[in-house]
């Protein structure tokens, strides 16, 4: 099995990167498809929209705010949607699109995501990652708004 494509354009400036798709993910057929995940409602608040729930409203969301959104994994093994339980890690190959893309900054959504793009995509790409806490639902100590402040350093790139 293998994660969801790349989401990017010429102007995508700066990248989010998770880990692998949940299950809840994989049965919606794009990132963040779980119910409870705050990242399409944060990013929506950022950009001062509403929350698309489609996945054409979602990926014209990324696009029209000049974002890219992938995953280090290419593949895995893991248990449910737990980050703790990934193995036998197969790290995504980001050269293509780092090389077509005018990528400025990494947001890793998760200490699992930064850990990963640490070992694996940054000594090939030297764009040094922020990582950001959580927007899944088990980070559940972070309110919308908390998440909001932390993650309000991604304006910065955004085509607001």
């Amino acid at each position: 099995m293998s994660g969801f494509d790349p989401v990017w354009s010429e102007r995508s400036r700066a990248l989010i990167l998770g880990t692998w798709p949940s299950p809840k993910s994989f049965a919606f057929g794009f990132y963040y498809g779980h119910p409870q995940n705050r990242f399409w409602p944060l990013l929506a608040r950022l950009e001062g929209k509403e929350t698309p729930m489609d996945i054409a409203g979602r990926r014209a969301l990324i696009l029209d705010s000049g974002l890219a959104l992938w995953d280090t994994i290419e593949d895995c093994a893991i248990t449910g949607a737990s980050d703790a339980s990934i193995r036998d890690v197969k790290p995504r190959d980001m050269g293509e699109l780092f090389a077509r893309a005018p990528i400025e900054a990494v947001f890793c959504n998760g200490a699992k995501a930064y850990e990963l793009y640490q070992r694996y995509q940054y000594p090939v790409t030297h764009i040094p990652a922020r990582k950001m806490p959580s927007t899944s639902p088990a980070n559940a100590a972070w309110s919308l708004d908390r998440l909001t402040e932390a993650w309000s350093g991604l304006r910065e790139y955004m085509s607001l």
